[in-house]
Order: structure tokens, then sequence, then C-alpha cells
């Protein structure tokens, strides 16, 4: 199939929100899908920015800006994370809350898409401070959350223990509702497995796509960019697949071994250090550098948009796992399709965290507590049956698996804007 081109040029003009609209409506294309409801799907259905006022440790008064965006509620409540970042906007928070829609939907988990965040870097901020402005955020914003309505969860910035100040002090307004946020710790209503679903999810992908693609596991060489949640996660699992991951990253630089990183090893030493910094059991290289290497997955796993036009001619990999949200510029998807390159996308790839969340949600709203073992199996029965679906559609209609994942979500979406008589 041919691609809409993306001029290497429009790099710094191209918002967030305009590459997920452009992805939409390549899907949307297939789909021959009535610019009405194009225009429907677009649209958040709520937007709403917020002045955090916040008392500093040391007596200082600082305002921060907060958003939460609404996209869509057609499926069921809506869903999505709160980050805590130096660069949230509005578009961003727009665009993520976007493809929160889209990955609910391919997953086919009964929930629509959100995103919230707060502009701060959560590093500058003490744990008095970062528990006092999650606090006024839910001051600002309670009553338009809730198990019904929208639940969060942790992002970039966030964790349990931010959902647990979330969930009491949202409690304050609403009383007793656990199921009002996901991500929490365990002993506070939270689901075992939450912590390393994302992760784990991007791991048991890519085991599925290689293992159809014919590969041996063991001969298979993997590069992850960013050791963090998601990217230790989906290490360890890629490990026990007897995958050979040569390189790994966190914010210290990168880490590359020819004959394999001893992952163990590596998590060992995090969870010693805090980083991967200091880590002897490997040959220090840059995370451009890593990027770059010669391997067959690639898994960037950190921050958005790190394969641009500027380094997708470098980009060696012959599959890609989307492991952050909107790793790839869309000049560079549509090269590296060209090129034969296979992407899995990312509100395929990293939707294992969202459906653990559902877990968590069904459990709160039952009163009833799985097992790891559960949690896992139903872990991987959604996200298998959600890989089939779009492998089969990709294959049937010569499109990208981003395009055919875009399609089943866009289908499922419409349908439920259909049943309800809109």
């Amino acid at each position: 199939m041919s691609v809409t081109h993306i001029e290497p040029e429009t790099v710094n003009d191209l918002k967030p929100n305009e590459v997920v609209a452009i992805y939409f409506d390549r899907a949307a294309d297939q789909l021959d899908l009535d610019p009405s409801m194009r225009r429907l799907l677009k649209m958040p259905k709520r937007e709403v920015t917020v002045e955090v006022a916040l008392e500093m440790d040391d007596g200082r008064l600082e305002t921060f800006v907060g958003y939460r965006v609404q996209h869509n509620n057609a499926r069921g409540p809506m869903k999505g994370g709160l980050r805590y970042h130096w660069e949230v906007d509005l578009d961003e928070v727009r665009a993520l809350a976007s493809l929160m829609t889209w990955k609910t939907a391919v997953v086919n988990i009964p929930y629509g898409g959100a995103k919230g965040g707060i502009c701060v870097d959560p590093r500058e901020l003490s744990t008095k401070e970062k528990q006092r402005i999650t606090r006024k955020f839910v001051d600002q914003i309670h009553e338009i959350v809730g198990p019904d309505v929208d639940i969060p969860a942790p992002d970039m910035g966030t964790g349990p223990d931010t959902m647990a100040w979330f969930r009491n002090q949202w409690e304050k307004y609403h009383g007793f509702n656990p199921a009002c946020i996901t991500g929490k710790p365990v002993e506070d209503y939270g689901a075992k497995g939450r912590e390393e679903a994302t992760g784990r999810g991007v791991g048991i992908l890519t085991f599925k796509l290689l293992k159809r693609m014919g590969h041996d596991m063991s001969r298979t060489r993997v590069a992850i960019q960013g050791f963090g949640n998601v990217g230790s996660h989906a290490a360890k699992l890629m490990h026990e697949f007897e995958f050979k991951i040569l390189a790994v990253s966190d914010i210290s630089g990168g880490y590359y071994r020819e004959e394999g990183i001893d992952i163990p090893k590596a998590l060992s030493h995090i969870n010693r250090f805090g980083s991967l910094k200091g880590f002897t059991e490997a040959d220090s290289i840059s995370n451009e550098q890593l990027l770059e290497l010669d391997v067959d997955v690639l898994v960037p796993a950190a921050l958005g948009n790190v394969i641009t036009p500027h380094n997708v001619d470098n980009i060696r990999a012959r599959y890609i796992v989307e492991g952050a949200n909107g790793p790839l510029h869309a000049f560079a998807d549509d090269k590296l399709y060209e090129r034969g390159v296979t992407i899995i996308p990312d509100i395929l790839a990293n939707a294992g965290g969202v459906t653990v969340s559902y877990f968590e949600w069904v459990q709160n709203r039952q009163y009833y507590s799985w097992d790891l073992n559960r949690v896992r199996q139903q872990l991987d029965a959604i996200l298998s049956s959600a890989f089939e679906d779009v492998w089969q559609l990709a294959n049937d209609r010569k499109v990208s698996l981003r395009t055919a994942a875009f399609m089943i979500a866009i289908q499922r979406v419409c349908r439920a804007v259909e049943l309800a008589g809109f």
C-alpha cells in the first residue's frame, strides 16, 4: 500500500496531536469513514486546564498548570494516565487521550480514552511536595473523574504512591471507592502484576511476532532503549524467553555487550544503585548509538519521538516494538514501513498496562482479588487475541500493523456510537 508521505522538513512543525491525526486519517481512509464521523471521533469530549498552587517546603508559593483531557466515552468510562513532566502541555495530553481511546478499543476492553498531567519536574519535588501537588490537583478535577466516568492511572513521573494519595483525596469528596483510580499499591486495593504489566505486554508481543516470523529466540538480537519500569520488565521477560539482549539504556547512557547482557545482573545493579550508572558488565555507548545498532529487534521504551527524519536512515533493526508512546516520527514511520520494517505500534505494544488496570478496576468493583497467575493468564489472552486480529487485518488489507490497529479501534468506537443512537 502507498502511504501519505510526510516531508522531513515538517519534523519541527508536527505536533503530537497532528501525528495521531495522520495515523487516524490513514485508517479512516481504508474504512471510507464518513467525514462527519471523522470530526466526531477526533474531537475531545472535554478539555480542562487548571491552576495548581503549591506551597513549597521552604514556604514559597509556586503555581503549576494541570490538564485533564477526556477524549471519548462511547465504549465505557474514560481511562488514562496522569503524568508529571516538565514538557507536559495541552497538545501532548490531547494526543495521548486520543491514543488511549484507540488503545482500549484495539484490545477490546470497555473503556474510552483520557489523559492528564501537570507541567512540573518531579525530580525537583520532595515527597511531601509531590503529595501536596497531587492533592491540590484532585481538588480541581475530582468532580469530573471517578469509577464510572474517568479513571486515572500512573504515567511518567507518577507511581503507586501518587495513586494512593489521589484515591485518598478523591474519597474525601465522594466516599470509599477504590475503583476511582488504578495503579495503586497492592496493599491499597491495587492489582498484582500491575507494575510489570506494560513491560510484560511488550515482551509477550515481541515473542508472538518473532514466533510468527519463524525466528529462533536464542539467536534473536535485541536492543532496548529505556530500562525504567517498561524496559526493565520487558527485558526480564525476554530474557526468560531466551532472547539475546545486546544493549539496554537509561538516563545514565547505553550499555552494550556483543555476547548479550546478563539481565538479572543489570536488574540487580538497578535495585542496588537506582540506575545503570557504573554497570561494568557491558561497554558504554550513547542512547543514539543504541538506536542504530545492527539488531533484529529494537524496543524504544523511553521517550517519544526518538526515531526521526534525522536518524531513520541509520536504523538497522528489522522489527520495532513501541514500548513508549509515539517513539517514531510519522515521516520515520513511513520510511521504515517502505523498507519492510515490521512495527508493532504503541496502541497495541504497550497496552498491557491499561489492560491490567482494567483487571484492577474489575477487582475493585467486585471486592475480590485475583492471584498473579490469573492476572498474567488473562493479560496474555487479551494481548494474543488483539495481536491476531491486527495481524490478520494487516495481511488481508495489505496495510501496516499500525493502520490495521487503528482500523480495528475506529470500527469498534464507531459501532458503539451508532448503537448509542447518535
